[in-house]
């Protein structure tokens, strides 16, 4: 029954992506803002869950504490729960623009972020939705009330819910230099993700390095985000989330509102024109298969 459950929603989610109107860069002529989605699952009481409130910080929540916050009347065990968790590749046409950009990001990045991530709550909401209509209770976490960013003595900025955690948990993709997530279809992407009182078999993590699919980390090959970045916010010692956050939402938000003519803003210089922009490095597949 619990395959049935993943094959179940992987279609559903997979569907959404393909046939939604919704799923648009509202650019003319009108064009999709994500490719098809990879779709992974993990457990409730996976262990990696706790681990995060280290690695992360002790505001991250765990799935329980996500479902326990959007159904307070409900008692639920964290055994009980699936966290169902998505990538949204970005489009060919969206990460060739992007790469050709050397400080600002492109239009069509910025419209993947602003109007892309409101389709990506669509899809959350209708993950939610189409759960509830077969009696199961779900919640998208980003979306509760209580979701927020905050100030971490480690890292600087961190959340209560980490969608790329919740996707390397979910066997996605590993972290790279620049932070962004390596999945089969690279780093170039939105993710999502719905906690739910659903048993799913979880998807295997072909890694046990959180860097597994990085090249720098994986013999210091290569450092192409950080040449990639305008304004120096990566280095060998990793991201600096103030500087990249003042160059993305700042400069970049004033680039977007006097010359895109919106209220936007975003970068991915580091996330285009890489090694890992469109897949896992080729390298690191050779070493795999050896």
């Amino acid at each position: 029954m619990g395959e049935d459950q993943g094959k179940w929603l992987k279609g559903m989610i997979e569907e959404f992506v393909k046939g939604s109107p919704e799923n648009s860069l509202r650019m003319e002529p009108d064009e999709k803002a994500f490719d098809e989605v990879l779709v992974g699952f993990s457990a409730g009481d996976d262990p990696l869950y706790e681990t995060y409130k280290d690695v992360v910080g002790a505001l991250h929540w765990t799935p329980l504490e996500a479902f326990s916050l959007g159904f307070p009347e409900t008692t639920a065990k964290a055994g009980e729960l699936s966290v169902i968790s998505w990538i949204l590749p970005q489009r060919a046409a969206t990460r060739r623009d992007n790469r050709r950009e050397k400080f600002y990001p492109s239009r069509r990045w910025v419209q993947a972020r602003f109007p892309g991530e409101e389709f990506n709550n669509s899809l959350r909401r209708h993950v939610v939705a189409e759960l509830g209509k077969k009696g199961v209770k779900a919640v998208a976490p980003v979306l509760l009330p209580e979701w927020k960013w905050d100030k971490s003595e480690k890292y600087v900025l961190v959340s209560n819910w980490s969608e790329r955690h919740a996707a390397y948990a979910s066997g996605l993709g590993t972290f790279g230099l620049c932070d962004g997530l390596i999945t089969e279809k690279g780093k170039a992407h939105r993710a999502g993700s719905v906690v739910a009182r659903i048993a799913v078999p979880p998807t295997p993590r072909p890694y046990a390095d959180h860097h597994a699919y990085c090249l720098f980390f994986q013999g210091g090959s290569c450092t192409a985000c950080q040449k990639r970045c305008p304004v120096g916010a990566v280095t060998e010692k990793g991201h600096d989330k103030m500087k990249c956050l003042e160059h993305a939402g700042g400069t970049c938000g004033r680039f977007v509102k006097e010359n895109y003519g919106f209220d936007g803003y975003g970068c991915g210089l580091c996330q285009t024109g890489v090694p890992c922009e469109s897949g896992i490095p080729k390298k690191i597949l050779k070493a795999k298969a050896k």
